[in-house]
């Protein structure tokens, strides 16, 4: 890749290129969720939610809140109803690259940015839902399973949930705009 790779706040502007990002990613695994509720969950928490760009184009987006450990967003809800949770464990909902870009670090770049969002808003720790046999690409990150947190079936037949520990002080970070090299 040799464009400028830039994370920054998700914005109004956005939402067509995330929603179409999310559409593409999680339809085949039932889980799609919709304009509506990737917006609530955005709302949430604006200040955790980021997308890449990678030159002029919306590479990929996270969408991240914070919610009590062991917790996660129901899926056939839109509103969040633990919002105003207090800093400790900030939930990755979902972090999507767009497929024409992916396994170029777009996804390390998030994440990152992520980490040191968490970090700053003093949580602990950062947790997700595994989904689409993703278990194995997030513990090869740090996430270790939490078997028997989500029931069969809620995310899909082999979602796990799992968390791993903010780091307590940052690694080499990166700045905020990059040049990406091929």
């Amino acid at each position: 890749m040799d464009e400028t790779v830039r994370v920054r706040p998700l914005a109004d502007r956005d939402w067509d290129a995330v929603v179409a990002l999310e559409r593409e990613a999680y339809t085949g695994l039932g889980l799609s969720e919709g304009r509506a509720a990737l917006q609530s969950r955005a709302a949430a928490s604006p200040d955790t939610c980021f997308v890449v760009d990678a030159g002029a184009r919306t590479a990929g987006y996270v969408l991240a809140l914070p919610c009590p450990p062991r917790r996660y967003p129901d899926l056939a809800r839109t509103e969040v109803t633990w919002a105003a949770h207090p800093p400790g464990n900030l939930h990755l909902h979902d972090i999507v690259v767009a497929p024409g870009l992916r396994r170029q670090g777009l996804a390390r770049h998030l994440l990152r940015h992520l980490t040191g969002t968490a970090r700053a808003r003093g949580d602990e720790r950062i947790s997700l839902v595994a989904v689409g046999g993703t278990e194995r690409f997030w513990s090869a990150r740090g996430f270790v399973a939490e078997p028997g947190v989500v029931p069969v079936g809620e995310y899909g037949g082999d979602a796990v949930y799992m968390s791993k520990p903010v780091p307590a002080r940052p690694s080499t970070s990166p700045p905020a705009t990059l040049r990406e090299v091929s």
